[in-house]
């Protein structure tokens, strides 16, 4: 069964994070997720936009960029700047008056737009945006941390998000405390990727490619 895997950045060794970028391509990731936190969005702050810049000049796979910041309008021009053709960035509707806006310049950029869902946000209040992204992260914790417990009701929307994406033409991906059961469950129905941080890739003394190998073996 086909699934992307991208890793949490965020989760990452930082005292060689160059190695890194190349032992998680060596061993089979897909893409790398870098969550830009600004300390009001949510209360935390995270991966800064010279972390990002550096992962994008040494990585040869996609970076999927996670804006938790407000207003990114203000500032999407920067991290469009910076990033490459076939990379994404998501946003949080509820951090922009027109988010609407924010997606055309990212897609006017030649990048990947997408939104990310956080698990109190309905799929009601964002219907029509997803008319446009190509892709939708469903955070399935509260966002700002890692190492949070998955949330149950999160389940339900990502079951009315399934039954939208082949007439709205965009793919679904899981964000927050992704276990070996939760790609058991979810790839199968049409999640197309997972997002792997402390839960199954990170902190554990396991080469990556064991790790990521031992994923796409799973038995569905």
């Amino acid at each position: 069964m086909q699934f992307e895997l991208t890793a949490s950045m965020m989760c990452a060794n930082y005292g060689n994070l160059e190695q890194e970028v190349k032992n998680l391509e060596e061993g089979g990731i897909d893409s790398f997720h870098i969550d830009i936190m600004d300390g009001r969005y949510v209360p935390n702050y995270a991966m800064s936009l010279n972390d990002m810049r550096y992962i994008a000049s040494v990585a040869t796979k996609p970076l999927d960029v996670h804006l938790m910041v407000e207003h990114p309008n203000n500032t999407i021009e920067i991290f469009i700047n910076a990033l490459r053709q076939g990379d994404t960035i998501y946003i949080h509707p509820e951090a922009e008056y027109h988010p609407s806006t924010t997606l055309q310049k990212i897609i006017n950029a030649g990048l990947t737009p997408g939104i990310a869902i956080n698990p109190g946000t309905s799929v009601e209040t964002v219907m029509e945006m997803l008319r446009i992204v190509k892709k939708v992260l469903v955070m399935t914790v509260n966002p700002g941390n890692a190492g949070q417990m998955f949330m149950p009701y999160v389940g339900k929307k990502i079951t009315k998000l399934l039954a939208l994406k082949e007439e709205m033409h965009f793919e679904l991906y899981w964000d927050g405390a992704c276990s070996a059961d939760k790609i058991l469950e979810f790839a199968p129905r049409g999640v197309a990727g997972f997002v792997l941080g402390t839960t199954l890739l990170f902190g554990k003394n396991v080469p990556y490619r064991d790790t990521l190998k031992n994923i796409r073996e799973l038995k569905f």
